[in-house]
């Protein structure tokens, strides 16, 4: 399997050259080459395989020639030891959980599964490769437990001052060893265009190696795709049209669906619920994309003005819009809406729900309003605890901390405050 650019400027690569890279050097996104759909008897079997093996099925064709199938094996063993469970809210309507692994946030299997891969490529390697990774929440958390004590990978990330919750910080500035944190003085999106910068920077790239680790990178991206498989795997015997409904800031996430769609998944519809960082509802309206600058929410993790992953989507799609339209809905909500949704369905049916499963609840409701007889699944993408005032405030309960969190709440947060690009290079050179 190769990758090409999608600015289709750069020569295509392999796999590892892909993850290695983070981005192409005319600064596209990485895309494979091709996406055979699984065989018909993979989706009969279904009830059948474990989690592992769904995984390596799926995956494989994406990492073959690089990674032998026995070490792709162990590594889905690895990265893959914890459940994604399915809970039904009310008729018609479920949930999947995807915060049950190590930093309880949906990223630990991406995180996870391209430590692993850099772990293993660079196991014969004598140069060290920096991870370079903007975060607006959990991907700095996942990232950092996920790389910690990988030989060969030290880990920056970067994070901006007051807009991500107090677990949230700690999970990305407690660890050291090979970890460093250095807090913005912006929005994610600067954050996000520094990551960029280093990327273009000739001068930094002649003096290390650079990879990303947001979901710009192939190997961060692509097992996202495993979680609606493993829905499916749950719900198949419903018999009924499948939605997914994704809260959705860099779009990564929706953008793995889609893929696990075009390998044979049937699926009706896919859902981007976002917060008022409504770049792609707008889009979806208009057919004008316009990104703006990011707005503070209480779904932090979505507060992206201009998502990476929506070229990947357009893709796809073959920049048809009617043809995206037909498989793609996309709707906002306001804070106030999404408070409000976490007290309904707390109320209804007892489930705690955090700000950004809240956002993807409402978007599911939005679209059922015509279409009631679809089966709908939203994205519970981290645990409510990692949001505790705003959840408590709202339920009018005290949640229980879990062990996950617990061990990192009295550590002591390590950072380095930094302005501006000039500052996060001088860090890079110096830190060699």
């Amino acid at each position: 399997m190769n990758y090409y650019s999608l600015n289709k400027q750069a020569p295509k690569v392999s796999f590892k050259d892909a993850v290695i890279q983070g981005i192409a050097p005319d600064r596209g996104l990485y895309f494979p080459e091709s996406i055979t759909p699984l065989p018909e008897s993979f989706f009969k079997d279904f009830a059948n395989l474990s989690h592992q093996q769904i995984g390596f099925q799926a995956i494989r064709q994406f990492v073959s020639d690089d990674i032998p199938n026995s070490v792709l094996k162990a590594i889905l063993e690895e990265v893959l030891d914890f459940d994604f469970p399915i809970v039904e809210i009310e008729h018609g309507v479920a949930t999947l959980e995807l915060f049950h692994g190590p930093t309880m946030a949906f990223k630990d299997v991406g995180a996870r599964f391209m430590a692993q891969c850099l772990g293993y490529f660079s196991k014969d390697e004598k140069s060290e490769v920096t991870v370079l990774v903007a975060t607006s929440g959990d991907t700095g958390g996942a990232v950092a437990n996920g790389f910690l004590g990988v030989d060969g990978v030290k880990v920056v990330i970067l994070y901006p001052s007051g807009k991500v919750s107090d677990i949230q910080e700690r999970q990305l500035t407690t660890l050291g060893q090979n970890i460093t944190a250095l807090q913005v003085d912006g929005t994610f999106d600067d954050c996000q265009k520094m990551v960029k910068s280093a990327f273009l920077d000739d001068e930094l790239l002649e003096e290390m190696q650079l990879t990303s680790a947001n979901s710009i990178n192939v190997a961060r991206w692509l097992p996202q795709l495993l979680y609606f498989l493993f829905a499916y795997k749950a719900v198949e015997h419903k018999q009924k049209e499948i939605v997914f409904s994704i809260p959705s800031g860099n779009f990564g996430n929706i953008c793995a669906g889609m893929i696990a769609q075009r390998l044979g998944l049937p699926v009706k519809h896919f859902v981007a619920a976002t917060n008022v960082n409504d770049t792609v509802p707008e889009f979806m309206l208009t057919g004008k994309y316009n990104p703006k600058p990011s707005t503070a929410t209480i779904s932090n993790a979505m507060d992206v003005g201009d998502p990476s992953n929506f070229i990947r989507i357009q893709h796809l799609y073959q920049d048809n819009f009617e043809a995206l339209k037909e498989n793609l809905s996309s709707y906002a909500f306001t804070d106030d809406e999404t408070r409000k949704a976490i007290l309904k369905i707390y109320k209804d049916s007892g489930y705690v729900a955090d700000p950004h499963g809240a956002v993807g609840y409402l978007g599911l409701k939005k679209y059922q309003e015509n279409r009631p007889d679809t089966y709908g699944i939203f994205l519970e993408t981290a645990h409510p605890v990692k949001f505790l005032d705003v959840v408590e405030e709202t339920i009018g309960t005290t949640l229980k901390i879990p062990s996950q969190i617990e061990k990192v709440m009295d550590k002591e947060k390590k950072f380095i405050q930094i302005q501006n690009y000039e500052a996060l290079k001088e860090f890079l050179l110096s830190d060699r």
